[in-house]
């Protein structure tokens, strides 16, 4: 297959470099991510300043391009300017900390999956609930194989995989769930410090907590030491709303 890997940790990220190390064995492998770490951003997109890019140094073994732009700018990029052709597959990983719940909405790694999924390449982004793992090689293995089952079966056009990885050996977790995304709500908190110069500034944090008993909700998936797999679609229509926001009579509000 021809595979382009991205993320949201940097270019030279341990995570991203695992996916590299065992992709590049079997097949095409082209990385193109940020230079720099853009973890949070969303699916933003770089429109008031330039894009730059970088071939990686040959010392690194590796083939790929760091740019001066967010994941999604990473894929575009990608796809129109520096791929002689469209990949097979986009992963996006391995990322340090779980990306369940809404934190996808926020997520970096999930945005650049979720682009691919809208150019209609199959993706998948792939995170690791620890944010200090030894375990990237054997998330890696796992994201593989997964990657043949996508490529055997295919996705909806619209639709992208997202991964997550308990902070264990694949072979210790307890299996795998097919998820769906939790809605709860993150304990947030920002830390307040003071500089040198006596100015207050804020650290903001969170954590993530289980939503509820229910075992299929991803973040509960992975808090159990289940990986979980989770469907995610682009289209974000609230199907079960249409009929009851159309008897609202908005269009009477013009009248």
């Amino acid at each position: 297959m021809k595979i382009l890997l991205t993320n949201d940790d940097g270019i030279y990220a341990k995570g991203l470099m695992a996916l590299y190390n065992r992709f590049a064995k079997k097949h095409d492998v082209t990385i193109i991510a940020p230079d720099q770490e853009r973890s949070a951003v969303g699916h933003g997109l770089t429109i008031y300043s330039p894009v730059r890019i970088k071939k990686i140094d040959d010392s690194f073994n590796v083939n790929g391009y760091a740019v001066s732009g967010t994941p999604a700018d990473c894929v575009k990029i990608g796809i129109v300017e520096l791929l002689d052709q469209r990949p097979d597959m986009i992963i996006s990983g391995i990322n340090p900390g779980a990306n369940v719940g809404i934190n996808i909405n926020y997520s970096g790694t999930a945005a650049a999956a979720r682009e691919a999924a809208l150019l209609g390449i199959p993706a998948m982004a792939v995170s690791i609930r620890g944010f200090v793992t030894d375990y990237y090689a054997d998330a890696a293995i796992f994201t593989e194989k997964l990657s043949e089952r996508i490529m055997q079966h295919g996705l909806p056009r619209g639709t992208f995989l997202n991964v997550n990885i308990p902070d264990l050996p694949v072979d210790k977790t307890k299996g795998v769930i097919i998820s769906k995304q939790g809605s709860s709500i993150l304990d947030e908190y920002f830390d307040q410090r003071t500089d040198t110069r006596k100015q207050t500034y804020y650290w903001y944090g969170c954590t993530i907590s289980a939503e509820s008993e229910i075992s299929d909700i991803d973040e509960n998936a992975v808090l159990n030491n289940f990986i979980s797999v989770t469907p995610v679609r682009c289209d974000m229509t609230d199907y079960s709303f249409l009929d009851d926001l159309k008897t609202w009579d908005i269009g009477g509000i013009i009248e």
